[in-house]
C-alpha cells in the first residue's frame, strides 16, 4: 500500500531503550546486488533446496512457489502455465542463493535461488507439457547512472533427443523498469544521496525520529527490485520433453535467469457482433495514438447497447480511459495488448498527480462512480519506472460496483488495481499482475462484497493483496485461491481494518524486506477490526523477514496493533506455514504504545507449522490467543517466545496462550506448547538465533 499515508512509528518493540538506529550498519553490498547485505545478521542465508543438485537437472521439473506442487495441492491460483525454476534446470551458469539477505539478488527470486549467465553460458529446461508460449522472469544490470540498458537473450528450441534444433528466437531483454535504490519511495539515481539524511534508515517514511549526524552509506544504496519478465509466442507447438535452451550472446550483458513459464496459449478470440475499435480508428501497430478511438467505440457501444472488442494488436493509450456501464473485451492478453507511455501533468497542480499514463478508470466515488463494467482478455502495459504515490498511474482504478475484471495481464503499471470506494459487487478473477512499483491489488476505502479469486500476482513493489479500511471500512470482501509471489516490500497479503473478510486458500511465497506473507494491522490510519476475519485454508512459504526498523525477524502470519487495539473474533484455521524464515506466528504492538493497545479475540486451529528459523510463536504484545491442533517440527528455537508488553511483571507475561489441545510436535523442550509455559510464562528471547529450516516435506 501507499507507505506515503503511515503514521508516526517510533523504536519498535524491542528491548526498553533500544533504537531502530541499530539497523544502520546494515548497508548495501556495492556492484549489482549478488552479495549478501553488509552487516547482515545470520539470517541472510534461508531456505532453499540442500542437497548439492542445483542446476544440475535435466527432467521436466515443475514447481508452485518453487515447492513441488503436492505440498501445495488445492491452494493458490491456477495460471494456466507450467513454472520452472532456473537453478532445476541444465546450465553451465552458476547458481545463486538460497538467502534471504534483502538488497541481493537470490533473495528477490522464486525460492531464493536463481542461475546468473555470463555471456556464452546457458540454462535449458525441458518442457514439462505441450507448449506454444513461454515467459522468462530475469535480471540485467542497470546503466551506470541508472535508467536501466537492453540487452539479448538467445532462445533455441531442440528436439527431445538428438539436440536438433527446431526454432530460433531472440528476447531484448531490459532493465529499464526495475532497480530502484535508496530509502522510500526509492530513486533510480544508483549515486543519489539519501532521501532523507535527517532520519533513521529504515524502509518507509513511518520513522520521523532524527538522528545526528546524518549517516554515512555506501553508494549504490540498498538497490533492489531487480527482476522483470517477458513473453514470447514461439510460432507454434513444442511437445512434452522438447528443449528450450536460454544463452546469453557474446558482447551481451550478464543476465541472472530466475525461472521459465511454460503454455499453451489459444487463438485469439473473435467477437463479430461487438463494435470493434477499428471501425473508429484505432491503431493496432502501436504508432498512433489510439485513445479517443476507443473513447468514441465505447460511447457508441453504450448507445448501441454492445459490447466493445478490441483485435490483436499493440494500441498506444497514454491516459486514462473512463468506463462506466461497458463490456470491452480483447482477443487475449497475449495478442491484445493496452500499452502506454507515462506522461507528466501540468506541475502547477500542486499537491496532486506528477503523472498520468495507460489506465482503464471508473468514475470516482465522489462523483458517483462507475457500475456494471465488465473488462477480459486484453495486457495492459505500463510504462511506470519509478514510485510517486500521489500519481494515478494504476492498471484499474477509481470505483467499480456491480462489474467484473477478468482475464487482464498487467504489467509495469503503479498498482495493477487500486480501487478506491465507496463501492460494491466487483469481481477480480483470472488475472496476471506481475512488476509494479507499488501493490498488486488494493481495496481503499470502502469496498465491500467484492471477490478476488484465483489472480496471479508476481513482483510487486508492495503489498500484493491489500484490503485497507482508511476512513471507511471493507467488508465482506473476499481473496480466495490466489497466488503471491516475491513482493519485494511489504506483505503477500494485508488487511488493515475491516468487517466480516476472509482470505482463503491463496499460496503466499517469498516476500522481500519489511512484510510478511500475511498481515493483520492496524495502521495506516485505517478504521478497526469488527465482526468476524477468517484466514482460513492458506499456504505461506519462505516467509517472515528481517525488518530493519526493529532488527529483528517477523513472523509468517503478523499480527500488529500500532493505532489501535485488535479484538474482533479471528479465526485462522487449516493454514500451512513452511519453511518460515523465523518465526511462523507473530503477534506485536509497537513499544511507545505497548501499554495503550493489545490483541485479543485471535484463534489459531488446525495449522501445520513445517520449519521456523526461531518460534512457532511470538508475543510481543499484551492479549492473547488460543491455540487448538496446531502441529509444527523443525522448530529452531524455543517453542514460544514470549515477551508479553516488555513489563516482565511478576504475574507472568501480559500475553497469554491457552491450550485447547492438540498442539504437538516441534519444540526444543518438548512439544512446542509445553505445559510449562501456560498460560502466560514469560519465555522471552529479544533476539533469539537463526536455525534455517530444511526444506519442507510431505506432512
Amino acid at each position: 500500500m501507499s507507505r506515503s499515508s503511515t503514521g508516526a512509528v517510533a523504536s519498535g518493540p524491542g528491548r526498553p531503550g533500544r533504537r531502530a538506529a541499530a539497523a544502520l550498519a546494515a548497508v548495501t553490498a556495492a556492484a549489482v546486488g549478488l552479495g549478501v547485505l553488509a552487516g547482515a545478521p545470520a539470517y541472510a542465508v534461508g531456505a532453499g533446496r540442500p542437497g548439492g543438485q542445483q542446476g544440475a537437472g535435466t527432467a521436466a521439473s515443475v514447481t508452485r512457489a518453487a515447492l513441488d506442487p503436492s505440498l501445495v495441492a488445492g491452494r493458490g491460483a491456477d495460471p494456466g502455465f507450467a513454472e520452472q525454476e532456473a537453478e532445476d534446470a541444465a546450465t553451465d551458469g552458476t547458481v545463486i542463493g538460497p538467502s534471504t539477505a534483502a538488497y541481493t539478488l537470490p533473495a528477490e527470486a522464486s525460492g531464493r535461488s536463481a542461475v546468473t549467465l555470463e555471456p556464452g553460458q546457458y540454462v535449458e529446461f525441458t518442457l514439462p507439457s505441450a507448449a506454444n508460449a513461454i515467459n522468462v522472469r530475469y535480471s540485467i544490470p542497470d546503466a551506470p547512472a541508472g535508467g536501466g540498458i537492453t540487452s539479448p537473450l538467445d532462445v533455441t528450441l531442440a528436439a527431445k533427443s538428438g539436440g536438433a534444433v527446431q526454432g530460433r528466437r531472440t528476447m531484448t531483454l531490459t532493465s529499464q523498469f526495475a532497480w530502484l535504490y535508496n530509502q522510500y519511495p526509492f530513486s533510480n539515481d544508483p549515486d543519489a544521496d539519501l532521501l532523507a539524511p535527517d532520519q533513521w534508515i529504515t524502509e518507509c517514511a513511518c520513522v520521523p525520529d532524527q538522528t545526528t549526524p546524518a549517516p554515512v552509506v555506501s553508494k549504490p544504496f540498498r538497490p533492489n527490485h531487480f527482476y522483470d519478465e517477458q513473453r514470447l509466442l514461439l510460432g507454434r507447438t513444442y511437445q512434452a520433453g522438447e528443449k528450450v535452451r536460454l544463452t546469453v550472446p557474446k558482447g551481451a550483458a550478464a543476465t541472472t535467469v530466475d525461472l521459465l513459464d511454460s503454455q499453451v496459449v489459444a487463438a485469439p478470440k473473435v467477437d463479430l457482433r461487438a463494435v470493434d475499435v477499428l471501425a473508429f480508428g484505432a491503431d493496432p501497430t502501436g504508432r498512433r495514438d489510439s485513445a479517443p478511438a476507443l473513447d468514441k467505440a465505447i460511447a457508441f457501444a453504450r448507445r448501441a447497447h454492445l459490447k466493445v472488442y478490441i483485435p490483436p494488436g499493440t494500441f498506444q493509450v497514454n491516459r486514462h480511459i473512463v468506463v462506466d456501464d461497458i463490456t470491452i473485451e480483447g482477443a487475449g492478453n497475449w495478442y491484445t495488448v493496452i500499452k502506454g507511455h507515462q506522461t507528466t501533468l501540468d506541475a502547477s497542480a500542486s499537491g496532486g498527480p506528477a503523472h498520468t499514463g495507460v489506465g482503464f478508470y471508473g468514475k470516482d466515488a465522489a462523483d458517483g462512480g462507475s457500475s456494471d463494467v465488465h473488462l477480459s482478455g486484453f495486457a495492459i502495459e505500463g510504462d511506470v519506472r519509478d514510485r510517486v504515490d500521489t500519481d494515478q498511474v494504476n492498471g484499474i482504478g477509481g470505483a467499480l460496483s456491480d462489474s467484473s475484471i477478468s482475464g487482464l495481464y498487467i504489467q509495469h503499471t503503479k498498482a495493477g488495481m487500486w480501487l478506491d470506494g465507496p463501492m460494491h459487487d466487483l469481481t477480480i478473477t483470472g488475472n496476471e499482475i506481475v512488476d509494479q512499483t507499488a501493490d498488486g491489488i488494493n481495496f481503499h476505502t470502502g469496498v465491500t462484497d467484492s471477490v478476488v479469486r484465483d489472480n496471479f500476482v508476481r513482483n510487486t513493489g508492495d503489498d500484493g493483496l491489500a484490503m485497507w479500511s482508511d476512513q471507511v471500512e471493507d467488508a465482506r470482501d473476499t481473496f480466495d485461491h490466489n497466488t503471491v509471489q516475491t513482493p519485494v516490500l511489504a506483505n503477500g497479503i494485508a488487511l488493515y481494518g475491516g468487517t466480516d473478510n476472509t482470505v482463503s486458500g491463496n499460496l503466499v511465497a517469498d516476500p522481500i524486506r519489511e512484510g510478511s506473507g500475511i498481515q493483520v494491522g492496524s495502521r495506516f490510519g485505517a478504521e478497526a477490526f469488527t465482526g468476524h476475519l477468517s484466514i482460513t485454508g492458506n499456504t505461506t512459504v519462505r516467509a517472515g523477514t528481517y525488518d530493519l526498523n526493529w532488527n529483528i525477524g517477523i513472523g509468517a502470519i503478523w499480527f500488529y496493533a500500532l493505532e489501535r487495539s485488535i479484538s474482533a473474533d479471528i479465526e485462522v484455521t487449516g493454514d500451512d506455514f513452511l519453511d518460515n524464515t523465523y518465526n511462523a506466528i507473530m503477534l506485536v504492538s509497537d513499544y511507545p504504545v505497548k501499554d495503550l493497545y493489545s490483541i485479543t479475540g485471535v484463534h489459531f486451529k488446525d495449522i501445520r507449522v513445517d520449519g521456523t528459523g526461531t518460534s512457532v510463536v511470538s508475543a510481543r504484545a499484551a492479549g492473547g490467543a488460543t491455540f487448538q491442533d496446531v502441529r509444527a517440527r523443525n522448530v529452531g528455537a524455543v517453542g514460544v517466545n514470549n515477551c508479553g508488553a516488555f513489563d516482565f511483571t511478576p504475574a507472568g507475561s501480559e500475553f497469554t496462550l491457552t491450550d485447547l489441545g492438540g498442539n504437538t510436535g516441534g519444540g526444543t523442550t518438548g512439544d512446542w506448547l509445553a505445559p510449562w509455559e501456560l498460560p502466560n510464562t514469560i519465555t522471552c528471547d529479544d533476539r533469539p538465533a537463526v536455525v534455517p529450516p530444511p526444506a519442507p516435506s510431505a506432512w
